[in-house]
């Protein structure tokens, strides 16, 4: 098992820049993929993106490609999102989720693992 707890989330103009941190308990961090969610209000959690689990490989939404990066620390068992000109449609609370299986799913449904979420309020 693993234990996930994000944080970095707050508020921000758009065009600003936020970066989102999930710290994994355990010694097995780099068996788990990982992936970043976000759900707004009155609609349904989404995938933003994924990283495998030796980070070489990653996968975005088309709605963040090239202005959120993933990356991920072993030493220190975290995985990042690094937000970018942040737009007000990027509010949200975002959660990041981990699977043992091999492949960086983009729904829900693929991972078992998943923290408490931080808030993402981007203002215009």
């Amino acid at each position: 098992q693993v234990q996930l707890v994000e944080s970095g989330g707050g508020m921000v103009q758009a065009g600003g820049s936020l970066r989102l941190s999930c710290a994994a308990s355990g010694r097995t961090f780099s068996s788990y993929v990982m992936g970043w969610f976000r759900q707004a209000p009155g609609k349904d959690r989404v995938f933003v993106a994924g990283i495998s689990r030796g980070g070489r490989n990653s996968v975005y939404s088309d709605s963040v490609k090239g202005r959120f990066t993933i990356s991920r620390d072993s030493a220190k068992n975290a995985v990042y999102l690094q937000m970018n000109s942040l737009k007000p449609e990027d509010t949200a609370v975002y959660s990041c989720a981990a699977t043992e299986r091999m492949v960086i799913f983009q729904i829900p449904g693929g991972y078992d693992y998943w923290g408490q979420g931080t808030q993402v309020v981007v203002s215009s």
